[in-house]
């Protein structure tokens, strides 16, 4: 249960960082600062919801797109999120090509490097042995 809440912690701060970073250097990606949290909160679920769905379609009708699943899967979540929440607007093609990548890359990326970070302490050796002299 504990390793549940930390992966979806480090999903949603992730995912965070991806909607953050795609608004500033995407042109046509917006996000509100009223409306960012829920947008980041309906884009993490969106996620978690729609990825095995989009995996056993990719796996049922389309093989090739497996590799790119979640690359889909980002893609679906903005679409949804920017259809369902009031925070984020997407209003080019250049953006809903460019600002999926960005997000995926960002949350790939915070997803290897976060965990090294956050939990640093509790693997730096807080459990291993004090050395002998």
């Amino acid at each position: 249960m504990l390793s549940f809440f930390a992966r979806t912690a480090l999903s949603i701060i992730g995912n965070a960082l991806g909607l953050l970073i795609a608004s500033l250097f995407v042109p046509g990606f917006d996000i509100s600062i009223v409306g960012f949290t829920m947008s980041v909160l309906f884009f993490t679920g969106a996620q978690i919801l729609f990825s095995p769905l989009i995996l056993k379609l990719a796996i049922k009708h389309m093989p090739a797109l497996r590799g790119g699943i979640a690359l889909v899967t980002t893609l679906v979540a903005l679409f949804l999120t920017a259809m369902f929440t009031d925070g984020l607007q997407i209003n080019s093609v250049s953006a809903w090509v460019v600002s999926p990548l960005i997000v995926w890359l960002t949350t790939v990326l915070a997803g290897v490097l976060l965990p090294m970070v956050i939990f640093k302490k509790l693997l730096s050796g807080s459990d291993r042995p004090q050395d002998i002299e």
